[in-house]
């Protein structure tokens, strides 16, 4: 698990085993954005879903398929951590997926350098997405 801020953790694909981990950590909500053509059927969002609101997180499926991240991705990403009553925690198959939808959903609020320096901090390089996030951050 690689915490980009207090509030928001990022890491590679979890299974239902992991999530009373989460739960015990603090986290109150889960986002998944591996889409699950990816995955076994025991780790598909299903499967995790079932565990995380068995557990009482709150989940979102918001799949960010390579290559072709959209603006709805991004909506979507910034409307479940807006609405989380606590710490967030986001896996894709690395956590630079889900690095890369944070700050692309935090831009309108944060400094382009505050995004990069926290991801980098948390073993994410998002340099070359300078562009893109100040860019979000007029939209």
């Amino acid at each position: 698990m690689n915490a980009l801020t207090p509030a928001y953790t990022v890491s590679g694909q979890i299974t239902p085993d992991d999530i009373p981990t989460l739960k015990e950590a603090g986290f109150t909500a889960v986002i998944c954005n591996r889409p699950d053509d990816e995955v076994t059927p025991d780790e598909d969002h299903a499967a995790i879903r079932a565990a995380a609101e068995a557990a009482g997180l709150t989940f979102v499926y918001n799949p960010v398929v390579n290559g072709a991240l959209h603006a709805g991705n991004i909506r979507a990403q910034g409307d479940a951590i807006a609405a989380a009553s606590g710490p967030v925690f986001a896996y894709c198959r690395s956590g630079m997926r889900s690095s890369v939808v944070w700050a692309l959903s935090q831009a309108p609020h944060t400094p382009a350098d505050d995004l990069i320096a926290a991801a980098r901090q948390a073993g994410y390089a998002l340099d070359g997405l300078r562009p893109q996030i100040e860019a979000a951050a007029k939209a």
